[in-house]
């Protein structure tokens, strides 16, 4: 049996061909929540809210990383980043 034509293969093939994993989910989503979200985003889907979502929660989450760092990091008072720059 040809590789590209097992259905059993068709997963791996689609994960080859393409960028994003997808994964079919079953969630218990407020449809009130869902509703306000379609019409202030103006999604064409629930699952385009959904995925909004999540982006904006792990960007959010990352920024808060590195928020986390201020006051870690040490610097050299004297550094000139402009100096460097003229340097080249």
């Amino acid at each position: 049996m040809n590789f590209f034509y097992n259905r059993s293969n068709e997963f791996f093939l689609h994960i080859i061909l393409c960028d994003n994993l997808h994964i079919a989910t079953n969630l218990e989503i407020d449809e009130n929540l869902i509703k306000e979200a379609l019409e202030l985003g103006g999604y064409p889907t629930k699952d385009a809210v959904v995925e909004e979502a999540l982006r904006d929660y792990v960007q959010r989450r990352k920024q808060l990383k590195i928020l986390e760092l201020f006051g870690t990091i040490e610097y050299d008072d004297d550094y000139d980043y402009k100096q460097q720059r003229r340097s080249g």
